[in-house]
């Protein structure tokens, strides 16, 4: 069997020859230490973007099979964000060195120059209210082919006969780039002040992800899997009202699930990060029926909850702990054991629960991913 074919098989509840060993990628710094480290040089790193060839090449010296984010989508995923978006720039310097920037989105960050890149203090943001939609928010939420990567769906086109591994639909985010846009305390305030405003922009976003998926549809590309991005929960659970998300959100799921099983795509994933369980019903509900990347996280994270509530409509994938690939060999067998029972509950294909941080060891990469294919091969 293909990587494509084991996909389906594993996701489908099928017979299949071994478990596919994937993983999310690496964050970039992750790459440089690597390559200083001696394991890469900094031409094989140069240009590792999601599911291009140099990527590729990367996670085969590592022993992974593919990038389970391998999809159709431009950079950035400029096909559902704001187009054109905010220019990235420094608004003040603070006396301590810090610095209030404006980012992509239109939301004011506080940055620490030369610190550890992490998710930064949010200060302010250029939504503020009715006015600001309707003058720069909203006019850059409307569907054009400008979006669009037509060279990368050309590629995914011409190749499609012979791609031996998975490719998803990459669908947007119904909720989560509404938090990017007005940050996380506006939105919270909007759930209560002005839930028409809210309303508004939830639809308007939901309706250019809806014309992204479709213009992906009519190409002559079979896809494996369809992928929205969220990230709307932490350790303690979710982000957002799951009263409103089932009533407000939901359907505008549906509406993509029910096009992309026209199209025979059936295995629709989301990534959201945190504790998701609160929001899994609706999820359930309208169409979306495979949980990623299912973090460990402090709150212990697995699919084994869900899927005893839920039954096989739940699929998984994701859920290894991926902080035993900076500890030693010891851990990491640990992990695997834990995480065989949960593959025998079948559609789950076990990753690495995000992509690789800078203190991920490359040998111990290295042995997860031999251990993985004798243990499941």
């Amino acid at each position: 069997m293909n990587h494509r074919e084991r996909f389906h098989a594993v996701m489908n509840y099928e017979s299949y020859d071994r478990l596919p060993v994937t993983c999310f990628s690496f964050l970039s710094e992750t790459l440089e230490k690597w390559a200083v480290e001696g394991h890469l040089t900094q031409e094989e790193i140069k240009g590792s973007l999601d599911g291009n060839e140099i990527e590729l090449n990367i996670i085969k010296k590592l022993g992974f099979d593919y990038n389970l984010y391998t999809t159709l989508s431009t950079e950035k995923n400029l096909g559902t964000l704001l187009y054109p978006e905010f220019e990235e720039k420094v608004l003040e310097v603070l006396p301590d060195g810090k610095q209030k920037m404006l980012n992509y989105y239109g939301i004011i960050e506080l940055h620490i120059p030369n610190g550890v890149q992490t998710i930064h203090a949010e200060i302010d943001t250029l939504f503020k209210g009715r006015k600001s939609w309707e003058e720069i928010f909203k006019p850059r939420l409307q569907f054009s082919e400008d979006r669009m990567n037509i060279a990368l769906a050309e590629h995914y086109e011409e190749i499609e006969k012979e791609r031996e591994y998975p490719l998803g639909i990459y669908c947007g985010s119904m909720f989560g780039q509404v938090r990017n846009m007005l940050g996380l305390v506006n939105l919270s305030y909007l759930m209560v002040d002005d839930t028409e405003l809210l309303d508004e922009v939830c639809q308007t976003l939901a309706d250019l992800c809806y014309k992204y998926t479709e213009w992906q549809l009519k190409r002559n590309i079979q896809f494996d899997f369809a992928y929205f991005w969220e990230d709307i929960a932490y350790r303690n659970g979710p982000l957002i009202s799951t009263d409103y998300f089932y009533k407000k959100i939901g359907p505008s799921y549906k509406r993509i699930a029910d096009m992309l099983h026209k199209y025979g795509v059936t295995n629709i994933l989301v990534d959201c990060d945190g504790d998701f369980e609160l929001l899994v019903p609706s999820w359930l509900n309208h169409g979306v029926n495979v949980m990623f990347p299912i973090e460990v996280g402090s709150w212990g994270g697995s699919i084994e909850p869900s899927r005893k509530q839920f039954g096989k409509l739940l699929k998984g994938i994701g859920g290894m702990n991926k902080n035993v690939l900076t500890m030693d060999r010891r851990a990491v067998d640990k992990e695997i054991e834990r995480l065989q029972p949960l593959v025998e509950l079948g559609a789950y294909i076990p990753c690495p629960d995000h992509r690789l941080a800078t203190d991920t060891e490359w040998d111990l990469v290295c042995y997860y991913t031999d251990r993985m294919r004798k243990v499941f091969g």
